[in-house]
């Protein structure tokens, strides 16, 4: 009788050679994924904004003003009975690294920003303020 030497299944070591290639591969896709991450939270910034700025003016068209704060785009208005919130925001926005929106208010004019992904004002890269010019 010859002893049978059919091997089925894999060695540790060939295990251990697998494991390695996958965390090579890994560890030069995650840079470039963590990347595109970033740059679509920029996008989505830009577009959050924009919806602002349309709620902003329909707003100002329903009431003839701005609200004191983006709060007031999803409350009801006591001096204003055209204004619904309703249909513009669901919820007081939120950039998406989950920071507050800065808004400021002087008369009829109003400014808007984002401030990145650090949530301080300036910065580069990822880190950048992102402002009404930036979406215009």
């Amino acid at each position: 009788m010859s002893p049978i030497s059919n091997r089925k299944g894999m060695t540790l070591i060939e295990i251990m050679i697998v494991l390695a290639i996958l965390g090579g591969i890994m560890t030069l896709l995650l840079p470039r994924l963590t990347g595109q991450m970033e740059k679509a939270k920029v996008k989505e910034a830009r577009i959050q904004m924009s919806q602002i700025v349309n709620a902003l003016s329909m707003y100002y068209t329903d009431c003839g003003k701005y609200p004191q704060s983006l709060e007031g785009l999803v409350t009801q208005d006591s001096q204003c009975n055209n204004w619904g919130p309703e249909a513009y925001l669901k919820k007081s926005p939120k950039d998406p690294w989950n920071h507050d929106f800065v808004y400021e208010i002087s008369g009829s004019e109003y400014s808007l920003k984002c401030l990145g992904k650090d949530g301080k004002e300036g910065g580069s890269g990822f880190d950048a303020d992102i402002t009404l010019e930036d979406i215009q």
